[in-house]
């Protein structure tokens, strides 16, 4: 698997449904929302992407508003410990639901977490090499069959130790196909919307100034 996710995402309630009724982009609310989460950045329009890249680099933000959802893809939600995002950005969720979903192949890594109207529900993080890193409150109910085995990283028969009962990566696109009714690898389904169909602004950040003291 060649995915890579860092987003978080605001839901007035379902986000998987909100999503599927195809709802039309926002720009202005779109602005206005990433004006209360960078107060600080001047950020400048720099063209359009989609629900399929959600893993932007430091310098650009990936951002839709709709009807009911907003999308926020960012390098800086791409951490090791969910739980810990800043405080800001949950304080943005006051009287929704939260999500932060993130995910790199080359590490074989993933980490999700869920607030609602701001109060951690569940956080967990994990990789091959780190191990489970965080694992804070009840699993969601996409996870139950991948901690009960059901999902092993290798097939039946072959030698190779894993120290996990599943691979993350498998477990990171579970997440997006229970949460917001999409997945980034494997065959369409037509239960499922196409991430290529929903539209996402793109925005480059300030570059970052650095200071030359003369001593």
């Amino acid at each position: 698997m060649g995915a890579k996710t860092w987003m978080l995402v605001y839901a007035d309630t379902d986000a998987r449904a909100a999503l599927r009724a195809r709802p039309p982009l926002d720009t202005a609310a779109t602005q206005a929302l990433l004006g209360t989460l960078f107060p600080q950045e001047t950020l400048v329009a720099s063209g359009e992407g989609d629900l399929s890249w959600t893993c932007p680099p430091e310098d650009e933000i990936l951002a839709g508003c709709f009807p009911g959802v907003a999308v926020i893809a960012a390098k800086a939600f791409g951490i090791d410990y969910p739980s810990r995002l800043e405080a800001h950005f949950v304080e943005a969720s006051r009287g929704k639901r939260l999500y932060l979903h993130a995910m790199h192949s080359v590490v074989d890594w993933f980490a999700y977490a869920c607030w609602h109207d701001g109060r951690l529900l569940r956080a967990l993080s994990l990789s091959p090499d780190s191990g489970i890193l965080e694992n804070i409150g009840e699993p969601l109910a996409f996870e139950a069959t991948y901690w009960a085995g059901g999902h092993p990283a290798f097939d039946d028969g072959e030698t190779e130790a894993y120290p996990l009962p599943f691979h993350p990566l498998d477990l990171g696109d579970a997440a997006l196909r229970a949460l917001f009714g999409y997945r980034l690898e494997g065959p369409a389904e037509p239960t499922l919307i196409e991430p290529e169909t929903v539209p996402l602004l793109r925005f480059k950040r300030p570059r970052r100034r650095w200071h030359l003291w003369p001593w």
